[in-house]
């Protein structure tokens, strides 16, 4: 197995386990966050209904005509400003964050703390 198999596969696991308690519901949606090396993706779920809310990526071409790389914190922060907009214009206000079996730090925080400074409770 190679190094970055293994890396995904622990991640993946992390995912699993994380997904067991944190589950979105109307009232309090799912914020789940997911990254690679070059791109950012930030969803609001509902998964009883299983529906996406709203959602922001650094491949959607208006946001790349202003960020020109999506893999680093400022992109970051961009997206969970953009996905926070997104949501509290479709009467989201409170979510529950799913980092997505990542580490709690870096972009993922970013993105985490611009939701919250955007509106998002959580």
């Amino acid at each position: 197995m190679l190094h970055h198999q293994k890396v995904r596969f622990k991640a993946d696991r992390r995912a699993r386990r994380v997904r067991k308690k944190v589950n979105g519901t109307p009232e309090r949606p799912r914020l789940s966050v997911h990254r690679t090396l070059a791109h950012l993706y930030a969803q609001v779920i509902d998964d009883m209904a299983g529906r996406t809310l709203a959602a922001a990526s650094t491949t959607e071409k208006e946001f790349r005509a202003k960020v020109k790389y999506g893999g680093n914190v400022k992109a970051a922060s961009a997206i969970g400003q953009l996905v926070a907009e997104r949501a509290r214009a479709k009467g989201v206000t409170k979510v529950v964050f799913d980092r997505g079996g990542f580490q709690y730090h870096g972009r993922v925080k970013a993105v985490a703390e611009a939701a919250r400074k955007a509106g998002l409770q959580f």
